[in-house]
């Protein structure tokens, strides 16, 4: 017999009634019911209820046994008791009566349970993060995530991309984050960088002439955390391809990223056919450029029935060219207290507020929620005033009122653009509209984050489905407003989308023409989560130094950081794209949890510190003197 187990503690079943058995593992609960001791035994493949009487030779190490104490048990396989078995259980229909125990591991006072769903807190969990990876739901996450990595494998592979391994100690590179460095002993006072993504690499293989690349990736980035982002490092799908263009790219990917969520989905809807959305599109309708597209909330442009009106507040800020007036739709959101709430919403983020109109249902309205806004006098009123007299006529005095809407806004804009905006937005009864006005570019993101609150305040947003998107077209360049100078939007490496001699020849001073400009660059989207940024690279050496020149960059620092791109560019690139979808967030989103440490093995907390082994540490003063470094720390406060 193994020394230490003939069966798993998730193997045994009916057919194995009988036999002699040994199973290892961990005292995952212990019960006493009536001086007879039921021990549900727990290894990585499951459970199994083993038992002791007083009757057993090992009755008596059986009752020194404590949670999470590792043991060794020998016994038979038998069918449990008429009305005691568990259909929840793989193993629910048999168990073992114990002839003998061994204690492999005996375990001190827990600092939390590895039984149960409890809650504790992030500092607990990551410092004894071997007993929160003991429990059953973070146990199976960081399973599936295996699983998850070996199916992308596969796809991969039977795409014809060959797995390649890129350096980890590399130079720094003006990436989008902070680099961690790591000094060189044997060159002093130079450091190496560990790689934010395999990015120039990925590209040099290219260039070296290979045609498929990809590799699991890891990635390292000195930023803060969110509950989206691990601080420190993650993991991403890193891709690249020779010879092709950016349909090339989609059509490669989205195979793979829909077949992975269809087979770990558990059943839920993904995307057959990956939209494509134009940047400038996805922030005009959903404020973000990573929408979740199962808030069916579309906003909508109605400046023209702003402009010119009653409502002088938004009529004066449509004075500006610049300016438009968003409308937010909100189905079944018509009631006062719904709309007062969304405007209370909008001060505790820090605005004036939110303009509304609703639009009644006779059915829940209350005494309160009319205001008068029919005027039967108003000759401009003409097709209004005449429903209004024909409803009246008929006593319906309620509907007279609900057809004009109701609020502040309907207030002042009139019964007639009032009505010329529902007709436009599509509402109807029980429903309302909130506004947003100014310069899209100032309150695009509120307007977005007022799309989701109300999404999520209504219940409209379709959760058992995973809706995929590509955003395409982004800005090759943005304005720096604290600099004063252009930036990169998104990506530096990338191709504008643009003719290759009228990008060459465009003038540096002239902004509005550049900030205009678009480049081959993509993400992709599932459910308001950005799982990648990619695009069709910059193959071109001249290319390249004109859009790091508009961007600020002099030749010499492209030289200096860049050198070994720029000369495998000037000596033969083939066109060339990829894209690099992260892992964490496939996984987080495949596992239905809303962060990024419950599929992670070894996470760090919010202040990127490793709380189980102790990282960042201080070094001994021999380690600095061999890397030639001093420490010049801040004054404590």
């Amino acid at each position: 017999m193994h020394r230490y187990r003939t069966h798993t503690c998730g193997a045994l079943r009916d057919s194995d009634i009988g036999k002699d058995v040994r199973l290892s593992g961990w005292c995952h609960r212990i019960r006493d019911h009536g001086g007879v001791l039921f021990i549900d035994l727990r290894d990585h493949y499951g459970l199994t209820q083993v038992v002791a009487d007083p009757d057993s030779p090992a009755f008596k190490i059986a009752e020194t046994l404590r949670s999470e104490w590792v043991v060794r048990i020998d016994g038979k396989v038998r069918r449990r008791p008429d009305g005691t078995e568990n259909p929840d259980l793989p193993t629910g229909q048999v168990e073992i009566y114990i002839k003998e125990i061994e204690v492999l591991g005996p375990a001190g006072d827990l600092p939390m349970p590895v039984a149960g769903d409890q809650e504790y807190p992030e500092e607990t969990r990551l410092k004894y993060r071997f007993l929160d990876l003991r429990r059953e739901k973070l146990h199976q996450n960081i399973m599936t995530r295996g699983k998850v990595i070996d199916s992308i494998r596969r796809r991969m592979k039977e795409q014809g991309f060959f797995e390649f391994q890129t350096p980890i100690l590399t130079a720094s590179s003006p990436e989008g984050a902070r680099d961690y460095l790591v000094p060189s002993r044997i060159h002093p006072g130079k450091f190496y960088a560990l790689p934010q993504a395999p990015q120039q690499f990925k590209q040099l293989i290219m260039m070296s002439g290979f045609d498929r690349y990809f590799q699991i990736a890891p990635c390292f980035r000195d930023e803060d955390a969110r509950a989206d982002r691990s601080p420190g490092e993650f993991y991403q799908l890193d891709l690249e391809m020779s010879f092709v263009t950016q349909q090339d790219v989609f059509d490669a990917v989205e195979p793979v990223m829909r077949g992975v969520f269809e087979e770990f989905a558990d059943g839920k809807p993904v995307t057959p056919k990956f939209p494509m959305i134009p940047y400038a599109d996805a922030m005009r309708k959903y404020g973000s450029d990573k929408p979740d597209l199962r808030n069916p909330i579309e906003m909508q442009d109605v400046s023209e029935i702003f402009r010119g009106s009653n409502f002088k507040v938004f009529a004066r800020i449509l004075e500006n060219p610049k300016a438009q007036v968003w409308a937010i739709l909100a189905s079944t959101g018509g009631s006062r207290a719904f709309c007062d709430g969304m405007n209370k919403w909008a001060i505790g983020e820090g605005q004036p507020g939110l303009g509304y109109i609703f639009w009644r249902d006779d059915e829940k309205a209350s005494d309160g929620d009319f205001s008068g806004t029919l005027d039967l006098n108003d000759p401009d009123q003409k097709a209004l005033r005449d429903k209004a007299e024909k409803l009246l006529k008929e006593g319906e005095v309620i509907k007279a009122i609900r057809a004009l809407g109701a609020g502040p806004v309907a207030n002042n804009l009139g019964p007639e653009r009032t009505e010329q905006l529902r007709v436009q937005l599509g509402l109807k009864a029980g429903d309302a509209a909130f506004f947003v006005a100014g310069e899209p570019g100032k309150f695009v993101k509120f307007a977005g984050a007022a799309r989701t609150k109300v999404g999520e305040e209504l219940s409209l947003i379709a959760k058992d489905r995973f809706d995929f998107c590509w955003i395409v077209d982004f800005p090759m360049f943005e304005w720096n407003e604290e600099d004063k100078k252009i930036d990169f939007s998104h990506n530096p490496f990338s191709m504008p989308n643009m003719d290759v001699d009228e990008f060459l020849a465009l003038d540096a001073n002239d902004h509005d023409k550049i900030l205009g400009m678009k480049a081959i660059q993509y993400d992709i989207v599932c459910n308001g989560i950005e799982l990648s940024s990619g695009a069709i690279r910059n193959h071109r050496p001249d290319v390249m130094k004109k859009a790091f020149a508009i961007a600020g960059y002099p030749e010499e620092v492209l030289e200096q950081k860049f050198g070994g791109m720029l000369r495998a560019l000037s000596l033969g690139a083939p066109p060339h794209g990829g894209i690099a979808p992260g892992i964490d967030r496939i996984v987080m989103l495949l596992c239905g949890e809303e962060n990024l440490r419950e599929v992670v093995l070894f996470p760090m907390n919010q202040r990127a510190e490793d709380l189980l082994m102790g990282a960042p540490s201080e070094v001994t003063p021999k380690q600095l003197r061999e890397l030639h470094i001093r420490l010049n720390l801040p004054d404590k406060k």
